[in-house]
């Protein structure tokens, strides 16, 4: 880089030119690179679905009932297990893209629905990972109806 100095006066005007030297190549956030997870994405995609009214679980119902046996089993995976269930994401450099599989609750409408887990995956996705989300694709493998029991069987250990 080169500094150029005057003095003021356009008669006599002298021109310096001093060099200056920059120590660590620019600003501290470009010194390096930032690589994201997929599990990180699906954490935050799977919450964010679930937060949405209407949604009463992620994945299909096989997956489920795994889930909850593998939840039940000591050192099984519980937590992280059902925070990503019914969550893809295939992760590049700057975009993002996430398919989703969900079970509504009856009597929901669900395009409503879809259309608000699609927002709000986008929106957390977005605002904490800083990827472009470029889709969000949604199956909805099942309705849960009023009556209808929770597939998770229950636990023999008391």
């Amino acid at each position: 880089m080169t500094d150029t100095t005057t003095s003021g006066n356009p008669a006599s005007d002298e021109t310096r030119r001093t060099s200056v030297t920059k120590r660590g190549g620019g600003a501290p956030a470009s010194r390096g690179r930032t690589t994201i997870a997929d599990g990180v994405v699906e954490k935050i995609a799977g919450l964010a679905a679930r937060d949405v009214v209407g949604v009463h679980a992620m994945g299909s119902g096989l997956s489920r009932t795994f889930g909850a046996v593998r939840d039940k089993v000591p050192g099984g995976g519980g937590g992280k297990a059902s925070v990503t269930r019914g969550v893809k994401a295939e992760v590049g450099e700057v975009q993002t893209a996430l398919d989703l599989e969900i079970v509504v609750d009856y009597g929901v409408s669900i395009a409503d629905v879809a259309g608000d887990v699609r927002e709000n995956v986008i929106a957390a996705v977005e605002r904490m990972t800083g990827l472009e989300v470029v889709e969000v694709n949604i199956a909805v493998s099942d309705v849960k109806l009023p009556d209808e029991e929770d597939e998770e069987p229950e636990s023999r250990l008391q």
